[in-house]
Parts: structure tokens; sequence; C-alpha cells
């Protein structure tokens, strides 16, 4: 029997071994060895290219629905090879889910976008429903701005708004880690504030993994930060290490803004 942790000691959610990923003959990603720790917002920050969005959407498998990727090494969550033969990607995705950039608001009401998930995986009593709409929006700080409206369009929602329901949407489903591809790109400081607030909050529960293009976002809320450049992982650390003393010069050159 394996013992415990040790109460503090931070355990990780998904290990990373020697990951390379593949497009044909295109090396994405190159020998990545890295754990994300439960509860925690790890950022993912480096240059257009270097491998950030492919990294992220190997952690729920997304990268199989392309017909030239393959991998090598292994992806464990809770200790378990998310790319075994036998790892059903569909139930992968209810515990890992993601947050795009471009937030996608469907053509229905706004409740109707928050339970949209879970009706599709069932059919739960109205009361059930009632509750998980609220605690979701209310997790992405989205509620008192529509409570009153829920049975409006979701389209009639700004942009911001519509990425906060989107991650309420994923809220909904009950992952146990939430991926976001710059989620705030585009969006207006109030938005991005918001987004960041709700990000803070819901780490108490959640494993959370940031790919941002902001720099300053990634030292403002991140626990620790992982600097990507052309398919490598140059190193990770505290936010405060590494847009303070970063050990890489590369990392150094990219934080203090002489490239990328």
């Amino acid at each position: 029997m394996s013992a415990e942790p040790a109460e503090g000691t931070k355990v990780p959610k998904i290990c990373i071994r020697n990951l390379k990923v593949f497009f044909g003959n295109v090396q994405s990603l190159n020998n990545i060895t890295l754990d994300i720790m439960r509860q925690e917002i790890l950022s993912i920050i480096g240059p257009a290219g270097s491998g950030k969005t492919t990294f992220l959407r190997t952690l729920n498998r997304l990268n199989d629905l392309s017909p030239s990727f393959r991998s090598e090494g292994q992806v464990l969550l809770d200790g378990e090879d998310i790319y075994h033969p036998s790892y059903d990607p569909v139930a992968l995705r209810k515990r890992v889910s993601m947050v795009f950039a471009l937030p996608v608001a469907l053509p229905m009401s706004i409740y109707d976008n928050v339970v949209y998930g879970p009706t599709l995986s069932g059919a739960p009593k109205k009361a059930k429903l009632d509750e998980l709409v609220e605690k979701s929006l209310k997790a992405a700080f989205l509620w008192d701005e529509v409570k009153d409206r829920l049975k409006t369009s979701a389209l009639r929602l700004s942009g911001g708004q519509q990425q906060r329901l989107c991650l309420a949407r994923v809220l909904a489903l009950e992952p146990e880690v939430i991926l976001l591809d710059e989620p705030c790109s585009g969006l207006d400081p109030i938005s991005t504030a918001k987004i960041e607030e709700a990000l803070v909050a819901l780490k108490q529960d959640y494993t959370i993994v940031l790919v941002t293009n902001n720099s300053k976002q990634a030292a403002r809320i991140s626990d620790r930060v992982a600097f990507f450049l052309m398919g490598e992982l140059v190193e990770c650390g505290s936010a405060i290490q590494i847009f303070t003393v970063p050990k890489d010069t590369r990392t150094a050159d990219f934080v203090t803004g002489r490239f990328g």
C-alpha cells in the first residue's frame, strides 16, 4: 500500500514524461517532461509556434482529431496513461475540459448553454439543472449579470460575457482539470480581470492549465509558469522565479521582451 502524501505536500494531477508529438513528418513537441499539480494555475508562455496549444490539446487528446497526429511518451492523469489504447477519450474530455480563445456561445438561451453538456449525458431533474446553472454561472463570475435573463439568447451577451459563459458551460460538466487556450485574447481589460478573478477562485477546486500570450497575466495569476520555445520546455518554475530570476537566458530574453 502506498503511503498517503504528507499534509501540505503538492501532489501531481497530471504527469508528462518524455512526450513527443508529431504531425506527419513534423515534430511539434520534443521530449517534454513536466508535472502539473492539483489546485494550481500553471501558465504556458512562449512565442508563436512554440507548441503551447499543441501541448494543451495533448492533455485531453484533441490532437487525436488530426489523422497525421502521433505521440510518444506518457501523459498520466491520476497515474493512468490517457494514451493507452483502452483509455476512452470521450470520458477523458469530461474530466479534462477546454475553453478556447474564441468564445462560441450556442444559438440558444443562456440557461440552455450551461445545461447543454449535462443534458447530453442524461436527463437530470429540473431542480438539479437550476442548481447547476446557478452554481456554474456564479463560479464563472457571470451570475449577477445574467440571473434575470437566463431565458434570453446567449448571442446577445458581450464578448467577455460569452467567454465567461463558455467557462460556465465547462464547469457544468464538473471536470477535474480546466484547459484554457488564450481565453482573454481580444477581451477588454474589465472582462479580462473578471476571467482572471474567476480562475484564481476556481483553483481551490480544479487544476488549471492556461496558455497565454500575456506575460503580465501569467505573472498576476499563476502559481507556476512553463516557458516553451520551438517545441521544447525550456524551464518551469514559480511565477516569481520565472519573471525575476529565470535560470535560462532564453527565458530571460523572452520575458524582458528581447524577442517573441
